[in-house]
């Protein structure tokens, strides 16, 4: 299976623009640029796009795991923050943080979170991303 997106981008670094689109057309020629990735300026940027995949990525894996552990989520709620730094050789995601809270009735505190855990080191995001993934769980009532 592959999956593609693609991007536009005309001008320079600070006042060019881009568009960026994806195979199934969810995102069709998109806006970003220097302001929305580096300025917070309104619009979307790679980083952002990042963290909404590895956020549904592991909220799917960590379902996937539940249902090994013969747990059901009512609800898993996952948010995904991307760090980009700027080091000596440019810029890189240097960490990923993912914030969990799910609500599974009747669940284990202790088959959750290696539930949780798993998710975070099996999801395909997880494993293609060159930084450190870390984590927050919280299991509701």
């Amino acid at each position: 299976m592959k999956r593609t997106g693609s991007a536009i981008w005309t001008g320079g670094l600070k006042d060019g623009k881009g568009k960026l689109s994806t195979q199934s057309g969810i995102l069709d020629n998109a806006q970003y640029g220097f302001s929305t990735r580096f300025e917070n300026e309104p619009g979307t940027n790679p980083e952002e796009l990042i963290a909404a995949a590895h956020a549904g990525c592991f909220s799917m894996a960590l379902s996937g795991q539940l249902g090994e552990a013969g747990m059901t989520a009512e609800s898993i709620k996952t948010s995904a923050a991307v760090t980009l730094e700027k080091g000596p050789d440019g810029f890189s995601i240097t960490a990923v943080h993912l914030d969990l809270v799910a609500k599974i009735p009747g669940a284990d505190q202790s088959a959750f979170e290696a539930a949780a855990n798993k998710a975070k080191e099996g999801c395909p995001v997880s494993r293609v991303l060159n930084a450190a993934i870390t984590m927050n769980a919280k299991l509701e009532a």
